[in-house]
């Protein structure tokens, strides 16, 4: 008898990468679906995160060597053909030199080659298991680590390659995304509801509700839409087992009401018709069945699902007492909204036609007026004015400067047409990839070109902005994705070198501190006087000063609340003695030389 198998790999402290929110939560509530409502055994669920339980005598760390030797031991000592196995992963994916990598906890973005489990080997060593394999991966969201490839291509050209059913948390040109509301990715959460509500019977069951309901969360949370992917050379095959029965039930309950044959196709209500018009009849209804058997083929039938589009845009089985009077008004109901439908996208048609209508006197006068300037101008005389209507600027040589602002306006405009921000570096790669695709020659070219500066231009300022907040691990993941083929690559990579520097200056410093803070002991005042000291050693203008004035300043309010507590029971001498521990230029400094005066007087 087939066993059930699944892998559950979620990771949210990585070693090299910006730690994540919800991995671990999407593998560990996955887990407990398929053990508690998906008929899988626990001693055949294995779970691997950053805090996961051993599995019998073998440790559950999500390393790279961890997930491949469990890998190989159950293909060597467990797993049976026909077997059915869940690899679940949530984390991080990169691409590199056009392979796709899933990134274990010590996954690293400048080695990942030596760090990286490569999806090809992964999905090819399942192959060979000839289990019933589905692969379920929700990644892509750290960008690839050269020339902005596009992390999970390969892994769809490997899945039609292999036949290997996979599901991936979106398209490869987008990101997945996170959300601490729901505690989950926005893939996991649709997944999860779509599996409890029993719309996860079959692989078309669970694409038709993840496709819905996935950018439904995203859109809710005010997120960029990503839409999940699946490829799978059978999306009818049931993928949990306890629901094995009741989708063969089902099949020949289909097979009995639907799939009649030919033969038997009624045509008694046309006897008294003339042969030629029986058989007109009969063509028709065996059209009806055709067409009825695709839809019902196409679209399974499944509990609704929530918020999704109206019922009426999904087809239904026509049942067995469905009055001719009911049909018509349905027909009569569905065209008067199609022409209301038809009647508002002309009326906003033509409103944006007119606002467009109104817009041109202005350009024109704008660029009349800018002609007459340019010809007034002995610089400019030599130059020719020339408009387009695909380019709302100049055809000069080199842009000139009234129009820099332009291109700046029209570049974030683009970005928000593609539902990405500005303040995030991920978001302006994934634009600069898409704005790549434009080749030379075609429509809007120029434009991509001064977009994609732009745009690199403010990766570079966040990572900077990031560096400052001593966010350099961030700031250099940012400087990272400006490629050789720009301009600015030079100085992102002198700003890289630099921020590792400053790197290990700041992790010196704040071993300095941590070694400042070990030597306080409460009610103690010399000993935060030590730690202020040691403290000092951190200067001015290097990583971590702020955090150790913060610390200076916490310690020498310490300082100063014992003193106060000293001279209340009248020992005036001890206060004096402790208060003057304090150093300049700390925010207490000057209360406490008050104080002084003040005790020394009594």
């Amino acid at each position: 008898m087939a066993k059930n198998w699944a892998i559950a790999i979620g990771i949210n402290q990585y070693h090299f990468f910006q730690p994540l929110s919800c991995a671990q939560a999407d593998a560990e509530a996955l887990k407990g679906f398929l053990v508690t409502e998906g008929g899988f055994s626990p001693q055949q669920c294995i779970l691997l995160t950053d805090t996961s339980p051993p599995f019998g005598d073998r440790a559950t760390i999500p390393t790279k060597d961890t997930i491949l030797l469990l890998l190989k031991d159950l293909a060597a000592a467990c797993w049976q053909p026909q077997d059915r196995l869940w690899f679940f992963f949530s984390g991080y994916g990169v691409n590199y030199n056009g392979k796709d990598y899933l990134m274990p906890v010590e996954g690293n973005p400048d080695q990942v080659e030596e760090t990286g489990i490569e999806v090809r080997s992964l999905m090819k060593s399942l192959q060979v298991t000839n289990l019933n394999t589905l692969i379920l991966l929700d990644i892509n969201r750290a960008l690839a680590i050269q020339a902005y490839t596009l992390v999970g291509q390969e892994t769809i050209e490997l899945a039609q390659e292999l036949n290997i059913p996979i599901i991936l948390s979106c398209q490869p040109e987008q990101f997945s995304h996170e959300s601490n509301e729901l505690g989950h990715g926005f893939f996991t959460a649709a997944l999860l509801e779509a599996l409890r509500s029993g719309n996860g019977n079959t692989l078309a069951d669970l694409e038709r509700y993840l496709s819905i309901r996935t950018p439904e969360l995203c859109q809710h949370h005010w997120r960029p839409t990503q839409d999940p992917m699946i490829v799978s050379p059978s999306t009818q095959r049931v993928i949990l087992p306890q629901l094995e029965m009741k989708a063969d039930w089902e099949d020949i309950s289909f097979l009995s009401l639907e799939e009649t044959p030919q033969s038997a196709v009624a045509v008694s209500p046309l006897q008294s018709s003339p042969v030629g018009e029986v058989e007109e009849a009969q063509d028709k209804e065996d059209e009806e069945e055709r067409q009825k058997s695709n839809a019902t083929t196409s679209f399974p039938s499944s509990p609704t699902i929530p918020l999704a589009p109206p019922l009426s845009s999904y087809p239904f089985k026509k049942e067995a007492g469905y009055s001719s009077d009911w049909h018509m008004f349905l027909l009569w109901g569905a065209t008067t909204m199609l022409l209301i439908c038809l009647i508002l996208v002309v009326f906003v048609r033509d409103q944006a036609k007119l606002k467009v209508v109104q817009k041109v006197p202005e350009a024109a006068e704008t660029i009349t007026s800018e002609a007459k300037a340019m010809k007034s101008s002995p610089q400019a005389s030599s130059l020719s004015l020339t408009t387009s209507v695909e380019q709302d600027h100049q055809s000069t040589n080199e842009p000139q400067a009234s129009n820099i602002q332009s291109f700046k306006n029209q570049a974030l405009l683009d970005l928000a047409k593609m539902s990405l921000r500005q303040t995030q570096a991920s978001d302006l790669g994934l634009a600069i990839a898409t704005a790549r695709k434009i080749k030379p020659g075609e429509p809007l070219y120029e434009q991509a070109q001064e977009n994609i500066k732009i745009w690199t231009s403010m990766i570079l300022d966040l990572a900077e902005v990031r560096a400052k907040q001593g966010q350099y691990a961030n700031a250099i993941s940012a400087a990272q994705l400006i490629t050789k083929d720009d301009p600015l690559y030079s100085r992102a990579q002198a700003a890289i070198n630099r921020w590792r520097l400053e790197t290990k200056k700041y992790v010196s410093n704040m071993t300095v501190l941590d070694a400042a803070n070990s030597l306080i002991q409460p009610g103690q005042a010399s000993t935060y006087s030590r730690a202020i000291e040691v403290a000092k050693k951190v200067l001015p203008g290097e990583p971590a000063y702020d955090e150790a004035q913060k610390s200076i300043n916490q310690w020498s309010q310490k300082i100063l609340e014992f003193s106060i507590h000293r001279a209340a029971k009248g020992e005036f001498k001890a206060a004096i003695e402790t208060a003057s521990l304090i150093p300049e230029n700390t925010d207490t400094y000057q209360q406490a030389q008050e104080a002084i005066q003040k005790w020394q007087k009594k």
